[in-house]
């Protein structure tokens, strides 16, 4: 196999795990005796270490102790950790200045930012842009804009959905524990079908049919004249990394464009290159009419956005989007400087790579181990689901004991799901493919000592 793009961001973090204390060490645990002093409770921690530098594809803690990161700050250095351009983009822009509000005195990096953004989203119309500060700030910009395009107030999402954290995107998101719970109540107007899940489905239901059965509910509970928008992640994230049957989505597509309801894809986690294209849409050629993206988008500093066909993102009213901090000048260097890296090591490709290589190593391992149910995903999007052997009953528990043997051994791994049963891959797509070897060998022995029986 060939060798994948090797990090050279943080260049003083050698590019290897090493563990010098025990997890977690004196350092970090004084620190945490601190964080609950000062900190709230309600803030969850995945990691029980803190970090004191990070570079590439590692996180090197207080202690000393450096882990290889599966993680990517939930798939936002996609570009590494202190990736080099980015780093100098950053403290030229700073230095230059570090904040005008767009709307106020605007600069030529916002508008750049959206030109690439014009570029690279799916479909060759003519588009354009809002810069915000998140994923979930990037999510409600959307509905805002197929609401006043459309004149339609209803909103439509899908079952394991995850949309944000406000109080719209609560309403969107599917779970309830921790994102909802005690939260309500809710925006109203939010109506949600069942997603196309093929683990959990009927046998044999196809992409298709999946669309059909969710569509039938639309007509049926909300009907389509009062849609204003369907929103879908590409591949469901947080929901558990579920990819759709191939159909799936070019037949919600289908479906909205003969009815005027208009298609925003959820990319927040999907986008830039995280999939092996550039968008998770890409991959069936499905164009939606807006599409949500952060994360990947600025190498960790915060920006989300929304990309749009131009007759519905100018049908908002002036002074109807933006706010304060919405498309930074930092941040909007930052991405400028990612979207560069993204190209010149053609991490699209790297993506790939990184998904042949994880998901042939965790096949193997599945094979051996009856509580894996499924492995799946795209590119350097995969997933493990973990359940009671012989059924497909969610297995939580062990999901969080695999992941913390992985964190006392070296390796940061996250659990996501529906049913908090899924473990999540999301490496930089700049790691070497030794470090990404030496990080499976991991993950695969504790699997296989967690969850395999005798």
């Amino acid at each position: 196999m060939a060798s994948l793009s090797v990090a050279d961001g943080g260049a003083s973090v050698p590019q290897r795990r090493h563990l010098v204390t025990e997890v977690p060490g004196p350092r970090s645990r004084a620190l945490a005796t601190r964080r609950a002093a000062a900190v709230a409770a309600g803030v969850a921690g995945t990691l029980p270490v803190f970090v004191d530098r990070a570079g590439g594809g590692i996180l090197l803690d207080v202690d000393g102790n450096a882990f290889v990161d599966l993680g990517s700050g939930i798939a936002v250095t996609s570009v590494g950790n202190a990736a080099p351009e980015v780093v100098r983009a950053v403290r030229s822009q700073a230095g230059r200045f570090t904040h005008t509000c767009f709307m106020v005195t605007p600069y030529e990096e916002y508008v750049e930012v959206c030109e690439e953004l014009a570029r690279l989203t799916p479909g060759g119309h003519d588009k354009r842009s809002v810069l915000v500060n998140s994923g979930a700030e990037a999510v409600e910009n959307a509905v805002k804009v197929a609401r006043r395009a459309t004149g339609r107030d209803a909103v439509v999402v899908l079952d394991h959905a995850y949309h944000g954290r406000t109080n719209l995107t609560m309403a969107m998101t599917a779970k309830a524990m921790p994102y909802k719970t005690g939260f309500g109540p809710f925006a109203g107007e939010v109506y949600r079908v069942p997603a196309s899940y093929p683990l959990r489905d009927p046998a044999g239901l196809t992409g298709a049919q999946a669309a059909a059965r969710a569509t039938a509910m639309i007509d049926a509970q909300v009907g389509a004249d009062q849609v204003a928008c369907v929103v879908v992640e590409p591949i469901l994230g947080e929901g558990g990394f579920v990819v759709p049957a191939a159909g799936f989505l070019p037949a919600l597509a289908t479906w909205c464009r003969d009815r005027g309801v208009l298609l925003v894809a959820d990319e927040v986690q999907t986008g830039f290159a995280r999939t092996g294209d550039w968008f998770a849409c890409d991959d069936e050629g499905v164009v939606p009419d807006l599409v949500a993206t952060a994360k990947g988008i600025a190498g960790g500093l915060p920006l989300g956005a929304v990309t749009g066909r131009a007759e519905l993102m100018d049908a908002v009213h002036v002074g109807g989007l933006g706010g304060t901090y919405g498309g930074n000048p930092v941040a909007c260097a930052a991405a400028l400087a990612t979207l560069r890296t993204y190209r010149d090591l053609d991490l699209v490709a790297a993506a790939r790579r990184i998904g042949a290589l994880v998901h042939d190593r965790l096949t193997d391992v599945a094979a051996r181990t009856p509580a894996v149910a499924q492995v799946r995903g795209r590119g350097a999007m995969q997933a493990v689901e973990l359940v009671r052997p012989g059924t497909l009953e969610p297995d939580p528990a062990a999901a969080r004991r695999v992941a913390q043997e992985c964190s006392r051994r070296g390796v940061l791994v996250l659990t996501c799901g529906t049913y908090g049963n899924v473990l999540r891959l999301l490496p930089p797509l700049v790691i070497s493919v030794e470090l990404l070897d030496d990080a499976l060998d991991v993950l695969a022995a504790a699997l296989v000592e967690d969850v395999t029986p005798g």
